[in-house]
């Protein structure tokens, strides 16, 4: 029997064989785990998906609610409420806009700091050729006044950004002279301006319109009025009674008929009873159609029913008709002169809070483009700014 005995060289070789076999049984022992928990992982997906298809998410997955308000979410604030609207231009109908337009608060007192406004209200068939007049007359007062421009659908203002008259556009659409789209585009006009909260009074223009005084004035004088501006008169004649229409009764009687200027001034109350208005609308719209002007009868014989004790019963707008027509006098460049505007400032008396005044006219029409630059020129000393 022979005995082999092992040499120190052979137990090296075998010692390194099982020192360089270690590290190979380590991976696979690890790559046995990794492969072991990627099908625990898989089981547990797949158990988790058949709990959500049959007991919905929030029944596997508890989700905390979150405090977190995202950046374009808005907060629900009284700001939201009072901010009047960043863009005039908007996608709602009329009916939409009235109905909008004609929320009154329950209460009166305002839970905010509010500055009361004046509504600048211009309805033109486009441009506005006295425009820098009217930039003259609204510099400095910035927070005091709003303007609202009805035109033809089809014009397009190109007034630059530094403009009074920039975007101030709103939503129009065609107007038929005598016809009750001239209304409609007033009641517009109305519950656009109606949409600012501080917007407390509301004065009708056109293109051929300027300022006959300084805005201070005008600013005070509407607002220590307490009565609102539209004249609405019984006139026994052709053109007064002679346009009521019987059809009209029992909403408005005979002795209920007023004719007055179409060019007025409203505060915001007698602003909701236009635009509010359903009861005598389609009934002028049915039966007040040319020879019956319907812009010179619906507000006046309207709110003479409505609200008689707020109206001062005249305009604050000074118009020529002297010369007869169907349209006032118009003036260009060479009617410009300080003697006549003297007259129109100075020539008359009217009443003021019940009491006789000599300051009646707050604007006058009509004028056209040509008497631009003499009323430029004659501004700040006649007129005041």
């Amino acid at each position: 029997m022979h005995t082999r005995v092992m040499s120190w060289e052979e137990g090296k070789e075998i010692e390194t064989i099982i020192r360089t076999n270690q590290p190979r049984v380590f991976q696979l022992r690890l790559l046995q785990f990794l492969l072991l928990f990627l099908l625990v992982g898989l089981g547990v997906m797949i158990f988790s998906m058949n709990m959500i298809r049959y007991f919905g998410v929030q029944s596997v997955v508890p989700v905390a609610r979150s405090h977190f308000q995202p950046c374009f979410e808005e907060a629900n604030t009284l700001e939201t409420w009072i901010r009047p609207p960043s863009k005039l231009l908007h996608s709602m109908n009329d009916s939409e806009l009235f109905w909008r337009a004609s929320f009154v608060p329950g209460i009166k007192n305002y839970p905010f700091r509010r500055i009361p406004k004046i509504a600048f209200m211009f309805m033109t068939k486009g441009p506005l050729p006295l425009s820098p007049l009217w930039e003259r007359f609204f510099k400095g007062h910035k927070g005091l006044y709003s303007i609202y421009v009805h035109s033809l659908p089809s014009y397009d203002a190109d007034f630059p950004a530094s403009s009074v008259f920039y975007k101030r556009q709103i939503p129009s659409q065609v107007v038929e002279w005598g016809m009750m789209s001239m209304c409609d585009a007033e009641r517009r006009l109305l519950a656009n301006a109606l949409l600012d909260i501080d917007n407390e009074w509301f004065i009708l223009l056109s293109e051929s319109c300027i300022p006959l005084h300084n805005f201070s004035i005008v600013y005070r004088y509407l607002s220590r009025s307490r009565y609102s501006f539209i004249g609405a008169f019984d006139e026994d004649s052709p053109f007064g009674r002679g346009r009521y229409n019987p059809n009209l009764a029992p909403q408005v009687n005979l002795t209920e008929w007023r004719k007055g200027s179409q060019w007025f001034e409203v505060n915001r109350k007698l602003a909701i009873d236009i635009v509010g208005d359903n009861t005598f609308y389609p009934r002028f719209k049915e039966f007040c159609r040319p020879s019956c002007y319907v812009d010179e009868h619906y507000f006046q014989t309207m709110l003479t029913i409505l609200a008689p004790h707020l109206l001062a019963n005249r305009t604050t707008t000074w118009v020529d008709w002297s010369r007869g027509g169907a349209h006032p006098a118009t003036f260009g460049q060479a009617d410009i002169t300080k003697e006549f505007f003297k007259k129109i400032i100075e020539g008359g008396t009217c009443i003021y809070n019940n009491q006789p005044t000599s300051l009646c006219f707050l604007f006058a029409r009509k004028f056209a483009p040509s008497a631009l630059e003499p009323l430029s020129e004659l501004a700040s000393e006649v007129f005041g700014y």
